[in-house]
């Protein structure tokens, strides 16, 4: 049984993915209508975005940037804002070109984004808010909706 699954995973995808260096490539917090907003009873929303970018940095080395941006209203009054970019430099080989750029797009992400989801709760805890927990992230669905809405933008139309 045991050579059964050493066999298996032989045939499987033999890629490594390491870690050189993990940071903080840019982080902004801004509160504009401190301090008034502090004596308010608010029953704020939470609008979430998130964008990712990857920078071949040389043979199998990458940088990838996941910008988290979370704006916190209460009703069209923005309470506060705040953005990080949260980086790494990822050793990736072994995958296969036709791999990359999932991995770059999902395993890097999920990599970063408990470092962002601290960056981004310590800051607005700071800037004298509540804790801004935000819940995990499904990278995997969110590339493959991605991969799906290109792939009708570029169906010809008839």
């Amino acid at each position: 049984m045991a050579n059964e699954n050493e066999q298996a995973n032989q045939g499987a995808i033999q890629g490594q993915l390491g870690i050189q260096k993990i940071y903080v490539k840019d982080m902004s917090f801004e509160a504009p209508h401190a301090p008034k907003i502090f004596t308010e009873q608010l029953n704020p929303a939470l609008d979430l975005h998130f964008a990712n970018a990857a920078n071949n940095l040389g043979q199998d080395v990458h940088e990838v940037v996941l910008t988290v941006t979370c704006t916190v209203k209460q009703d069209e009054r923005v309470v506060y804002l705040v953005e990080v970019q949260q980086a790494g430099i990822f050793n990736i080989a072994g995958f296969g070109e036709q791999h990359l750029p999932a991995i770059l797009a999902t395993a890097c992400p999920n990599i970063l984004f408990p470092f962002a989801r601290e960056a981004i709760c310590d800051i607005v805890t700071k800037g004298g808010f509540p804790q801004l927990l935000l819940s995990p992230v499904n990278f995997d669905a969110l590339y493959a909706q991605e991969v799906q809405r290109r792939r009708a933008a570029d169906e010809p139309k008839h």
